[in-house]
C-alpha cells in the first residue's frame, strides 16, 4: 500500500456550513496535488445533516421548531441518510486521492470503519461493522457514523465517532434511517470520560496506520497551507 503523508488539521468547534466549504475548497487543492491527504477533525454545533437517501419523515420534528431550538439542517451530497452532529462528537473528515492508494470506494468506507474500530478496541470497546449499515455498531447500537461523496476519486465527509455527545438530541431524527436501532457513545459505554484531544491524536494515528500513511503531519488550522483555511473560511 502506498505509504506518504497524512496532513492532520484540529479545527476545534466549527459552524457546519464553514467545514463544509473548507472540505470543498481543500477537495480542489487535492485533485491540483496542490495539498497532501488531509484529515480534518472537528466538532460541531448541533447540526442535522440529510444525505442523499434521507427523507423528511426522518426528522421527528418540523424543521422549522428544531431550527428554532437552535440545529442546523442541511442537505448534503454525502450518501446515506440522516446523521446528527453536536459538540461531544468527534468528526472527521479526510480529504483523500482514493484511487492513489490504490482504494475502490467500498474499500475506503471499510477502512474508515476499520480505523474506528481499531481506535475503539485500543480503548476497550469492542466494535464491529453491521452487515447492510455503514458505520460501527456497539451491542446493536451505533456509536460511529460513516458517509463519503468523491470528485474525480477525491473524498469529502467521512465519519462521526460519538465520544460524549448530548444523546438526547439523536431524539429528533431517525438515526441514518435505522427505525429499529439505537445510538450509544464512548462515555455511555465505558463509563468514563475521555479528553477529546487525546481521542483525535489517538484516532488520527489509527487511521493513518490503517491507511499506510508513512507520516502524519499536525498543522496549524490558521496556517495550512499557505492560508487556505484562513482564505476560505
Amino acid at each position: 500500500m502506498p505509504s506518504g503523508v497524512l496532513s492532520v488539521v484540529d479545527l476545534g468547534l466549527k459552524e457546519y456550513g464553514e467545514a463544509l466549504t473548507l472540505q470543498r475548497a481543500l477537495r480542489e487543492e487535492r485533485i491540483a496535488g496542490r495539498v497532501d491527504d488531509t484529515l480534518l477533525l472537528l466538532e460541531h454545533p448541533p447540526t442535522i445533516t440529510l444525505g442523499r437517501r434521507a427523507a423528511a419523515k426522518e426528522m421527528r420534528l418540523p424543521e422549522a421548531e428544531l431550527k428554532a431550538q437552535g440545529f442546523g439542517i442541511w442537505q448534503i451530497e454525502r450518501g446515506g441518510k440522516s446523521t446528527y452532529h453536536g459538540p461531544g462528537q468527534l468528526v472527521g473528515y479526510p480529504i483523500v486521492d482514493v484511487r492513489a492508494r490504490g482504494l475502490s470506494v467500498p474499500r475506503y468506507v471499510h477502512l474508515l470503519e476499520e480505523a474506528i474500530i481499531a481506535y475503539l478496541g485500543s480503548v476497550g470497546q469492542p466494535a464491529a461493522r453491521r452487515e447492510g449499515y455503514p458505520g460501527v455498531w456497539v451491542n446493536g447500537n451505533k456509536i460511529a457514523a460513516v458517509g463519503v461523496h468523491l470528485k474525480q476519486w477525491v473524498s469529502i465527509h467521512g465519519f462521526a465517532l460519538n465520544v460524549d455527545p448530548d444523546m438526547r438530541h439523536f431524539e429528533t431524527i431517525v438515526a441514518c434511517g435505522i427505525g429499529d436501532a439505537g445510538v450509544t457513545s464512548m462515555a455511555r459505554e465505558l463509563r468514563r470520560d475521555f479528553a477529546m484531544s487525546d481521542v483525535k491524536a489517538a484516532v488520527a494515528r489509527s487511521l493513518s496506520e490503517t491507511f499506510g500513511y508513512g507520516k502524519i503531519q499536525w498543522h496549524n488550522a490558521v496556517a495550512f497551507p499557505d492560508g487556505i483555511l484562513q482564505a476560505k473560511a
